[in-house]
């Protein structure tokens, strides 16, 4: 399996972007959107709000995938889920 490369763009509508770098034409893994008035307050530091905001998530999904019990049945996880509330 070959490894993947990643890059955070920033795209036509001001929004930032977590992307394969060798496929510009699939859908972001990650997108991130900042309302004008979140944009006003961050004094346009709004890139280095989105990499701080992907690493953290990229952090959390390792935590997740690292705690996934493997042999666990796949309905258990899926009611699980429908169960969750985020805050």
């Amino acid at each position: 399996m070959s490894a993947s490369f990643f890059e955070i763009v920033q795209l036509k509508d001001g929004d930032y972007a977590l992307r394969r770098i060798d496929d510009d034409e699939a859908s972001p893994l990650v997108r991130i959107s900042f309302s004008s008035e979140a944009r006003d307050m961050m004094d346009d530091r709004e890139l280095s709000v989105a990499k701080a905001m992907i690493a953290a998530g990229i952090e959390a999904v390792g935590n997740v995938a690292h705690d996934i019990d493997w042999e666990e049945d796949e309905s258990d996880r899926v009611e699980r889920r429908r169960s969750h509330t985020l805050h």
